[in-house]
């Protein structure tokens, strides 16, 4: 166990995080995501919610700034009504530890599939709310240079 690190984060989540560079993107899948059919590299966090894992992982990186959308969810399907209360659940986390990170972008289920084939990383959650899935775009962490 460390310090200063949500236990909600596993150690194969902390390497995951720690590995991937500035551009990278993770996708927190809800339960009903196909993350092993679309990624190799997924790490299972079953029982864990989204709101409590972007609670653990964002003190832990920086969302990317050099682009419009550094968060992403998926767009309703066809007929279907989204639940304004789970974005709001998850903007609250991210304006706690990056408020000025621009408007959640939505797109289309099979885009979200696209960038998920991509991503560096699937965590397939417990969350079972309906269009659930988040992607963060990681961005770089300023670092000031000290002389010496």
């Amino acid at each position: 166990m460390l310090k200063n690190i949500s236990p909600l984060i596993s150690p194969e989540l902390l390497c995951v995080l720690s590995r991937m560079g500035h551009g990278d993107e993770i996708v927190l899948a809800d339960a009903h995501f196909p993350g092993h059919s679309i990624n190799a590299n997924v790490i299972r966090a079953d029982g864990l919610k989204i709101v409590p894992l972007l609670d653990g992982i964002l003190p832990l990186i920086t969302l990317d700034s050099a682009v419009d959308a550094p968060v992403i969810m998926m767009a309703a399907y066809k007929n279907d009504e989204l639940d304004p209360d789970v974005e709001k659940r998850y903007r609250a986390v991210i304006d706690h530890y990056a408020p000025d990170t621009p408007k959640i972008q939505r797109i289309d289920r099979f885009e979200f599939y696209e960038r998920a084939k991509k991503a560096f990383c699937v965590v397939m959650s417990g969350e079972t709310a309906i269009y659930g899935n988040i992607l963060l775009k990681k961005g770089v962490i300023p670092v000031r240079c000290e002389e010496g």
